[in-house]
C-alpha cells in the first residue's frame, strides 16, 4: 500500500511539474550592444521586471553584443520567430520603409524633447506597419545626440572630403556622399577595430558609442552637432506575445512602459557620462564650428527633401504632425 501511495505521489508531482513547465514561457532577446551599454542594462532590467511581475511565468534571456544575431539580422529573426524579441536601431531599416528612418533625419528632432515629440507621432504609424509583419513594438529609447568623430580637426564639411566615414545606416551613408566622404559599413561591435586599423577615420555617432569602443585611444576630436537622436526599439514576435496569458501580457506591457521612461533618463545620463569618459581619455569635446554647422544644416535640408519624396504622403503627414 505504501509503495502504491508513493507511486501516486510521484505521478502527481510529475503532473504538477509538467503543468508548471507548460505555464512557463521562455523568450530569447537579441541585442547588438555590449552588456554594459545603457540600452542593454535597461533591457536586462526589463527582463528582470517581467520575471518578477509574472511570478516567473515568463523568463527572458538577454543575448548581448550580437551574440545571438548580428544587428542587421535581428528584425528578421524576431519576425520569423527565431528570437521572440529583439532590439533594433530603427534607422537601419529605412530602405525597407522610409518611416523607419524618420529619427535619423539630420536636425529634424535635435533634442530629447523634440525626439519625444517625434516618437509620439511615429509610434502609431510604426505599430501598424509592424503588426502587418507579425510584430509589436514594446518600447523605444533614443541614443544621445549625434556628433562627429574625427581623427583630424574639422572647420567645415570640406574637411571631410575623401575621409573614410563609418556608415551604419542609409542616412549616415547619404551624409558621406553629400560631404564627399568615403562611406565604409562598420557594425557597432567592430567600431574600435575599424578606427584602430584605419578602416574608418570619422563617423557621426553618440558619445556612448565612442565611450563603449574606447575611441579616445584612436580619435582626437568629437564635434557636438546635436544632429539627431536615433532610437532603438524593442520588438516582439506577435504570436509569442499572444501565446501568453492575459496577466503575463499585462506584466510585459507594464514593464515595457517603465523601461521606456527609465531608458530615456538613462540616455540623458549616459550622454554626460560618456562625454566625460571621452574627455578623460584625452579626446577633445568641441562645439561644431559655425561653417561646419551651416554645412551640416544644408545636408539635413537636402536629406529631408529626399526623404519626403520617397516617403510620400505618409512621410509628409508624419512631419506635419511633428511640426504642429
Amino acid at each position: 500500500m505504501k509503495r502504491r501511495t508513493f507511486q501516486l505521489s510521484l505521478a502527481a508531482a510529475a503532473i504538477g511539474f509538467s503543468t508548471s513547465a507548460l505555464a512557463q514561457a521562455k523568450w530569447d532577446l537579441a541585442t547588438a550592444y555590449p552588456a554594459t551599454n545603457f540600452h542593454t542594462v535597461n533591457i536586462s532590467q526589463f527582463a528582470a521586471d517581467v520575471d518578477k511581475a509574472s511570478g516567473g511565468k515568463l523568463k527572458i534571456t538577454v543575448h548581448a553584443n550580437a551574440a545571438l544575431f548580428k544587428a542587421p539580422e535581428i528584425k528578421r529573426a524576431v519576425q520569423g520567430g527565431q528570437a521572440q524579441a529583439g532590439e533594433i536601431l530603427l534607422v537601419n531599416y529605412q530602405n525597407e520603409w522610409q518611416v523607419f528612418g524618420a529619427d535619423g533625419l539630420p536636425f529634424l528632432a535635435d533634442s530629447y524633447d523634440e525626439a519625444a515629440k517625434l516618437w509620439k507621432v511615429q509610434r502609431p504609424v510604426l505599430e501598424k506597419k509592424l503588426a502587418e509583419q507579425g510584430m509589436m513594438v514594446l518600447f523605444a529609447v533614443p541614443w544621445p545626440p549625434q556628433g562627429i568623430y574625427s581623427k583630424k580637426p574639422l572647420n567645415s564639411a570640406a574637411d571631410l572630403k575623401g575621409i573614410k566615414w563609418r556608415a551604419y545606416s542609409p542616412a549616415t551613408a547619404r551624409i558621406a556622399e553629400l560631404v564627399g566622404a568615403q562611406p565604409v559599413t562598420v557594425q557597432a561591435a567592430e567600431v574600435s577595430q575599424a578606427f584602430a586599423t584605419g578602416v574608418a577615420e570619422s563617423m557621426m555617432s553618440s558619445g556612448s558609442t565612442g565611450a563603449d569602443a574606447k575611441l579616445y585611444e584612436h580619435v582626437k576630436y568629437w564635434y557636438d552637432t546635436q544632429a539627431w537622436l536615433p532610437k532603438d526599439a524593442l520588438l516582439v514576435n506577435k504570436k509569442a506575445f499572444e501565446a501568453l496569458d492575459k496577466p503575463t501580457q499585462d506584466a510585459v506591457m507594464k514593464a515595457a512602459a517603465t523601461a521606456e521612461t527609465r531608458g530615456w533618463e538613462a540616455s540623458k545620463k549616459a550622454n554626460g557620462e560618456s562625454l566625460d569618459k571621452l574627455k578623460a581619455g584625452g579626446m577633445q569635446i568641441l562645439p561644431a564650428p559655425a561653417p561646419l554647422k551651416a554645412d551640416m544644416k544644408q545636408v539635413g535640408d537636402t536629406m529631408l527633401k529626399e526623404w519626403l519624396a520617397k516617403a510620400g504622403p505618409e512621410g509628409q503627414a508624419l512631419v506635419d504632425a511633428f511640426r504642429k
